[in-house]
């Protein structure tokens, strides 16, 4: 039986991992905090953020979130307890029911975008040329020329 040897990863290449691991996790709290001062949790949040830019059918939002749509159903109808979701018909499909932002929701959505500022103000330190060098480095990590969810 043949032992296939895993290739050592050199120290500049685990120093970017860490580095990108230390910048997903300083996000994500900071995110949870931003929630927090609106009484939410980071799922909620999410999926407020992603409907202040579009109604989406649930199935669609479960997609998005990479949870099953039973928790999605969930997570709405605390926000729509709330007043910050609404359900209503797809003007395509009307056996479809979209989950969209109120106005409310929008407010909320936006507040939390605004108060992100670990991601924003470093990013504002770099020049045009550098936040697009970036940006493109990303998208060819992940395999894409545009964004995809």
């Amino acid at each position: 039986m043949a032992t296939q040897k895993t290739p050592r990863i050199d120290p500049l290449t685990l120093e970017v991992v860490e580095l990108i691991g230390t910048v997903v996790a300083r996000y994500h709290e900071e995110y949870e905090d931003a929630a927090a001062e609106h009484a939410l949790t980071g799922a909620q949040a999410r999926l407020l953020s992603l409907l202040s830019l579009e109604p989406l059918p649930m199935r669609r939002l479960a997609q998005k979130l990479k949870c099953e749509p039973s928790n999605v159903t969930g997570i709405v109808d605390r926000l729509e307890t709330r007043g910050l979701v609404e359900r209503r018909p797809d003007p395509t499909d009307r056996r479809v029911k979209l989950a969209a932002a109120t106005t409310e929701g929008r407010q909320v959505a936006r507040s939390l975008r605004d108060s992100l500022r670990f991601a924003r103000e470093p990013l504002a330190g770099l020049s045009d040329e550098e936040r697009l060098s970036l940006r493109d480095l990303l998208r060819r990590m992940l395999g894409t020329d545009g964004y995809e969810d």
